[in-house]
């Protein structure tokens, strides 16, 4: 087995997510002609799900870290406990915004008993759910209190 001769060549999944998402955040910066548009709930599905995985990606990271490391296990799970308030706040955020009346029309509609994964609108909740149970786990109230950021440097 041989590793990746440059620094480039490792992990290329991963860089290849972080070039989409400064490709979308490049398309959603306004022209000068363009008013911005807000987000939508589709929207921030989809970045619930982003920040989801790269919350278990942190954790996996944080905890294969720690043994041989422990004061840089210790900033990677400080890392999963910011990313997850992250996480929460566009859950909230997500619920904030108006739904589609397409979509509200399929809730109401939708007897979630019927569908395994619930109403189609209410996927980022269980995600979120599940999330939220795995952090949980791993912290303490104390530790996803709101932080003030400070430079310790």
């Amino acid at each position: 087995m041989t590793s990746p001769t440059r620094p480039d060549d490792a992990h290329p999944y991963l860089r290849a997510a972080s070039a989409g998402i400064r490709h979308h955040a490049r398309a959603l910066a306004p022209s000068d002609a363009d008013t911005p548009k807000p987000g939508d709930r589709p929207h921030l599905d989809v970045l619930h799900a982003h920040l989801t995985a790269l919350l278990q990606l942190l954790d996996r990271l944080a905890d294969n870290t720690r043994p041989p490391h422990p004061a840089a296990g210790r900033h990677l799970a400080t890392a999963h406990t910011r990313l997850w308030q992250a996480t929460s706040e566009v859950h909230a955020a997500f619920h904030l915004l108006p739904g589609t009346p397409l979509a509200d029309a399929e809730t109401s509609a939708c007897p979630p008993e019927r569908l395994p994964e619930g109403p189609p609108v209410l996927t980022i909740c269980q995600r979120h759910l599940a999330a939220g149970h795995v952090v949980r786990r791993k912290t303490t109230p104390t530790d996803l209190r709101p932080h003030s950021a400070a430079c310790v440097r």
